[in-house]
């Protein structure tokens, strides 16, 4: 599955779902990037339809929704959708 790291700081562990086409993802990868925060993305829509099925079901375990932008931390909390003063938060 491609992951796309992204150097920054981390003060916890992000792995960050999002498509391509969605406004909310692009919007919390740009403040993610103000935040200087480090974080892993996978674009779920550039997968292959076996990668994208796994990440899906993945997702699923976090969001039941299977919505976007998932934010999984540190493998034991979740945020989805555009979140930016829980994101300001984190990364502060």
């Amino acid at each position: 599955m491609k992951i796309e790291s992204v150097e920054g700081k981390r003060p916890v562990s992000l792995t960050l779902y999002t498509l391509t086409t969605c406004g909310w993802c692009r919007k919390a990868k740009a403040l993610l990037e103000e935040l200087g925060a480090g974080y892993d993305c996978i674009e779920v829509d550039k997968l292959s339809p076996e990668e994208a099925k796994a990440a899906r079901e993945t997702i699923m375990k976090w969001n039941p929704r299977c919505s976007f932008p998932t934010m999984v931390i540190d493998e034991k909390d979740c945020l989805v959708g555009y979140k930016e003063n829980e994101l300001r938060e984190i990364f502060k």
